[in-house]
């Protein structure tokens, strides 16, 4: 649905719906709110059981509060690029807006818990979430600073190379062998076994100062097969990945078992396949997966809910209060075997 805040009309459409709602999500900057009129005291007001979530770059308070935030931004204010590019020097973006996602998940968090924290008290609040805070959270693990240390601490566990990606004789595999008994596996398995041992490389940090004679090895011995091989061959005694693409994963078996891909037909895209059921219930079913909406697409269905007649609809159309668009049928097809 689509309202004009500035509107009187449209923001009365919004205040009548805010009465029974149950939560109340926006990612505006903070003065944004009490200029549109939809700030927490005036919809607390109404709804004094509303879960009110506001979505920012930087927070509510702050000399940042007021500046606009991005993905790639933080990224890059946090140390998430500086990281990335520790190897070569130059800092590199992480693409697939990681930052935005997990901000995502974030506000879903806070607004369960606040949600829970209802049903027992009665109660709403205000929730705040913002990109900054999301970005720090991600790197927790990292965020982490002792008094006795300096600046230049490393702040990530390293095995001097060996758990990492590699070259093969086709394509390149992520290794995890950091712990005696994976590390024992992939000395075996590549053919290497008197390295597991060799008492100059029984823990993480002995293979990490003999780094410069054991990735080498490792390598050569990584040339017998391609990525795929080694994962094969790998199995479940040591913890890899062959490197692939995002488009390998519509198609990976794994990702078909788990029901993670469905068809979509869109009435501007067409059809297309997308990601589907993030999360598995058990009791609750999921929703029934569908295309993103086009813009205004549910305008009228939900004004109508609201006690709106088609003729009030038509008014506010015609004074500029709300956007129509008349709906498609956004079913999901059966597109994988066309």
């Amino acid at each position: 649905m689509v309202l004009d805040l500035k509107h009187p009309d449209g923001l009365a459409v919004l205040l009548r719906i805010v009465e029974s709602a149950d939560v109340f999500v926006h990612s505006f900057r903070p003065t944004v709110p009490l200029r549109l009129g939809i700030d927490y005291d005036r919809l607390k007001s109404i709804n004094s059981r509303l879960i009110y979530c506001a979505l920012s770059g930087f927070g509510e308070t702050g000399p940042l509060k007021d500046k606009a935030g991005y993905d790639q931004v933080l990224q890059s204010m946090t140390g998430v690029c500086s990281f990335q590019g520790e190897k070569t020097g130059v800092p590199e973006i992480v693409y697939g807006s990681i930052v935005d996602f997990y901000a995502a998940s974030l506000l879903a968090f806070g607004v369960s818990s606040a949600l829970f924290h209802r049903e027992r008290t009665g109660e709403g609040q205000y929730l705040g979430v913002s990109l900054l805070r999301t970005a720090l959270a991600m790197q927790s693990g990292r965020l982490i600073w002792a008094n006795t240390e300096g600046r230049d601490v490393k702040r990530d566990m390293r095995s001097g190379g060996i758990t990492g990606i590699h070259p093969t004789k086709s394509g390149y595999i992520y290794i995890s062998a950091n712990t005696p008994h994976f590390w024992a596996a992939l000395c075996e398995l590549i053919g290497l076994a008197e390295l597991a041992t060799d008492p100059k490389y029984g823990t993480i940090r002995k293979r990490a100062a003999r780094a410069g004679e054991l990735v080498p090895k490792l390598r050569e011995a990584l040339q017998q097969h391609t990525a795929i091989e080694w994962e094969r061959l790998f199995g479940e005694r040591v913890p890899c990945s062959a490197v692939r693409t995002i488009e390998d994963m519509f198609d990976h078996p794994q990702v078909i078992a788990e029901e993670m891909v469905a068809c979509y037909e869109h009435p501007v895209v067409g059809k297309y396949r997308g990601f589907a059921r993030p999360v598995k219930f058990s009791a609750t079913p999921s929703p029934t997966t569908s295309a993103a909406p086009v813009f205004a697409q549910h305008t009228e269905t939900i004004l109508g809910r609201f006690g709106y007649s088609p003729d009030e609809v038509q008014a506010m159309r015609e004074k500029g209060a709300v956007v129509l668009q008349a709906p498609e049928d956004l079913r999901p097809q059966n597109c994988f075997d066309q």
